[in-house]
């Protein structure tokens, strides 16, 4: 049975269920691979586009429409429509259950009840032809990959390791105290030997707990510093992530996939430590073990054995669960923010309860998937005191028989039990911190999501300086979210020459904002190529054209904080003189000078506390701090009066850069040199608008 895949983008349950089906035929492909080979948009993949994918990957497809009791007759594994809306994989039939590996949840073993009302009746077989070629799977992830360049990692984990090692040699000397108590101070009843065994064994107490809180310190300063450097180096990197990374994801599971940095970060510091101390212990306590007695020590290695075992077992379904919880406390987290975020449309609607039901249902399946690695938890912790338990029976057993038979002494015999207590603790914990770094895997997995994810400009050289213009060539220019997906813009060219202003009009959905993504490289052209200044935007990357760029879309956030702050993007330099400046031309200076704390009033959870028209104009002004030569307005006047949007359309008219504007209302188009019309993702007319021009109907074609 193939092992369940978990999609990481909301809509590519398709691409999961291919990759499971492969890896069950010995083709193991990593969903990332599958997701650059086969691009999808966030409508998902169609029925046909699955058999495509699977046909190009070496598949024989064929595709079915069946009744729920000729489940059993399918070749499995299979795919199978879920809800008409999700694809998963049938991976096993038997008597009235089926083995479902969802790529939503992971593996779920359904009732055939259950399987009937969410299976729409339609299923895709597929057999591996001749073109079909077995794969390896990709060699595993290292930490490197995942950290990112840590200074001082292993120097400070090499001092907290030979701390540790000074601290267990204490406690190897421990059980000797008691053993010559009871066989040399009892014995022969010599005071002044028990003072002296109580006052070494008292400054290495001393000792102990010195060493013992300077490890401490060191392990706090290490997890705090890695933490600091990795947590850095992730959002650093997602910081750098193309734009449509983050439109196929949903927040909430982006979150829990960079929350893995806890849990690996406390893996390699202190589990790390903690298991290298554990191992040489073992070995120490097991060596001395064997010195006193192997037939005990014996004893005890089958006990651990037998513990390993259980543990070994039960990997598999720990990690299985494990997946599961975090998935699930993913989509709660999802639902949480969007449902705040929206807060304004779920009043509106009434629909709060029916929000909080649903997010009830998520929380309580949150806290089953967390109950039931708690009951597995439970059971190690009850396996561990029953298996060890038995162990310390027998070996106290037998070694009270070797006493009575003078092989050991009394002091001896407290001396082993206590190394046995170590040697036995130690490997128990040992066995448990393999199955943390075994579980390491799974958090890796889910970070690499995000930090193996290639850079919006990968490769790109920083350096290059600003286009020497603002000229703008498109030749060519197809884009379409994904295969097999209609193409949002066909084989569009024009050019703007530097200082002329260019409105595109069109009816909605036509690909205005499309373009406008395209040009400002939040999208990569499916073809054609795109030039700014001479800069070839797919040879040199987005970044090096952006520094002379001003913009402002549709679905701009302002950010917390006050209003200069977000005028000036949080410029380190403030410069209120140009806050202001900025502010004026875009006609919003006098709302904010009567606000009562002006320019340093608060405006809200993105910008909740202003009005669309005065969030508009921030926006607008945010735009031109930055002084752009080449400005992008995406319906940035939508939501403004005529008097506000003529003074808006002066100021920036008034400006030496060049503008391509996307607008409706005939004030804005009114304001520009040439319109660019857009019908179905092409450029079927281009108008020039006359010198004295007012109105949108003042053009003339070219």
């Amino acid at each position: 049975m193939p092992r369940p895949i978990l999609q990481s983008e909301a809509s590519e349950c398709g691409l999961a269920t291919i990759a499971m089906v492969a890896a069950a035929h010995g083709a193991s492909i990593a969903l990332p691979e599958m997701r650059r080979r086969f691009p999808l948009s966030l409508k998902g993949a169609r029925l046909d586009q699955l058999i495509g994918t699977a046909q190009r990957l070496g598949f024989g497809t064929r595709a079915l429409r069946l009744e729920m009791e000729d489940l059993g007759k399918l070749r499995l594994p299979c795919i199978l429509h879920w809800d008409f809306n999700h694809f998963v994989v049938l991976a096993r039939v038997g008597k009235g259950r089926a083995t479902i590996l969802d790529p939503a949840v992971g593996e779920r073993r359904l009732p055939l009840a259950e399987v009937s009302g969410h299976f729409t009746g339609v299923a895709l077989e597929l057999a591996p032809s001749a073109e079909f070629k077995p794969q390896k799977a990709a060699p595993g992830l290292s930490v490197r990959q995942l950290t990112g360049p840590v200074r001082g990692l292993w120097r400070a984990l090499a001092q907290i390791l030979l701390l540790s090692v000074a601290l267990q040699v204490f406690v190897v000397l421990a059980p000797f105290f008691m053993q010559w108590v009871v066989d040399q101070v009892l014995v022969s009843a010599d005071r002044d030997l028990l003072t002296v065994l109580g006052l070494g064994f008292g400054l290495a107490l001393l000792l102990q707990v010195g060493i013992g809180l300077l490890r401490g310190w060191s392990v706090v300063y290490l997890s705090t510093r890695l933490g600091l450097q990795w947590m850095g180096n992730v959002f650093a990197h997602a910081l750098r992530l193309p734009l449509d990374f983050f439109q196929k994801r949903h927040l909430g599971d982006i979150t829990s996939r960079m929350d893995s940095v806890q849990a690996i970060q406390h893996t390699l510091t202190t589990s790390f430590v903690e298991a290298l101390i554990d191992g040489l212990m073992a070995v120490v306590t097991l060596g001395l073990m064997l010195l006193y007695s192997w037939k005990l020590a014996l004893v005890t290695l089958l006990a651990v054995a037998l513990y390993l075992g259980i543990r070994a077992l039960a990997y598999r379904p720990v990690r299985d669960r494990t997946e599961q919880q975090l998935v699930a406390a993913a989509k709660q987290h999802s639902h949480l923010l969007e449902s705040l975020r929206g807060m304004q449309s779920l009043k509106v609607a009434g629909q709060e309860p029916q929000r909080r039901a649903t997010y009830e249902n998520l929380m309580v399946d949150t806290v089953n998937h967390e109950v039931r690695l708690a009951r597995m938890g439970l059971g190690f912790g009850g396996a561990s005191q029953l298996v060890f338990g038995i162990e310390r029976i027998a070996v106290i057993w037998i070694g009270a028989t070797l006493a009575l038979q003078n092989v050991f002494s009394v002091g001896m015999l407290i001396a082993y039990l206590a190394y046995k207590d170590q040697f036995a603790g130690r490997m128990a914990a040992l066995i448990d911190k393999w199955v943390e770094f075994r579980m390491l895997r799974l958090h890796g997995e889910r970070l690499a999501d995000i930090v193996l994810t290639a850079p919006e400009d990968e490769g790109v050289h920083p350096e290059l300086p600003p286009p020497p213009d603002t000229r703008i060539e498109v030749e060519g220019l197809s884009f379409r979210y994904g295969d097999g997906e209609p193409w949002v813009l066909k084989d569009c060219s024009f050019s703007i020459a530097p200082g002329e202003s260019v409105a595109v009009v069109g009816a909605s959905g036509c690909g205005k904002t499309t373009l406008v993504k395209l040009l400002l490289g939040l999208l990569r052209p499916s073809e054609g190529r795109i030039c700014i200044g001479g800069y070839d935007l797919e040879k040199v990357g987005a970044r090096n054209v952006r520094a002379i760029v001003g913009a402002v879309m549709q679905d701009d956030q302002l950010f917390a904080g006050s209003i200069a702050d977000n005028i000036g993007f949080f410029d380190s330099v403030h410069d209120q003189a140009r806050i202001e400046a900025a502010a004026r031309l875009a006609a919003v200076h006098d709302d904010i000078a009567a606000m009562p704390m002006g320019y340093h009033g608060l405006i809200g959870d993105m910008g909740s506390s202003l009005s669309g028209g005065q969030k508009q104009r921030i926006l607008l002004a945010r735009a031109l701090y930055r002084r752009p030569k080449l400005l992008f307005l995406d319906e940035a006047t939508s939501h403004l009066d005529v008097g506000n949007e003529r003074l808006v359309n002066d100021a920036v008219k008034g400006l030496a850069l060049t503008r391509v504007i996307v607008a409706h209302r005939p004030e804005t188009i009114a304001s520009a040199d040439r319109v660019l019309v857009m019908e179905q993702g092409r450029i079927v007319q281009q108008l020039r608008q006359r010198p004295a021009a007012a109105s949108a109907a003042s053009i003339q074609p070219l």
